[in-house]
């Protein structure tokens, strides 16, 4: 891809276009919600919009244990240098 040449997303109108339709989609699937019949087998899958709610609910809770995880596996920015700093010197050999 050569310097000059665009992306579809980079003009802005074709986002805000591309976005109506995802929104028009969007509201078609919530206004078939309460048109379809849905074979459910626990009361609250009945209520309307229950899937799109559990979708976000879902989505936000990935999100917050995501950062939660990421405090525990966090290393600092120069780990690895620090550890190529300590050994500089030290050959390593296979079977050591």
């Amino acid at each position: 891809m050569k310097p000059t040449d665009k992306h579809i997303f980079d003009d802005p109108n074709k986002v805000k276009r591309l976005l109506k339709v995802f929104y028009v989609g969007c509201a078609m699937l919530l206004l078939l919600d309460f048109v379809l019949h849905r074979h459910t087998e626990h009361p609250w899958e009945w209520l309307p919009g229950f899937y799109p709610l559990y979708g976000f609910v879902g989505c936000v809770v990935l999100v917050l244990v995501a950062k939660w995880m990421r405090l525990a596996v966090m290393r600092d920015e120069d780990y690895y240098e620090t550890s190529d700093k300590q050994n500089e010197g030290k050959e390593h050999h296979v079977g050591d």
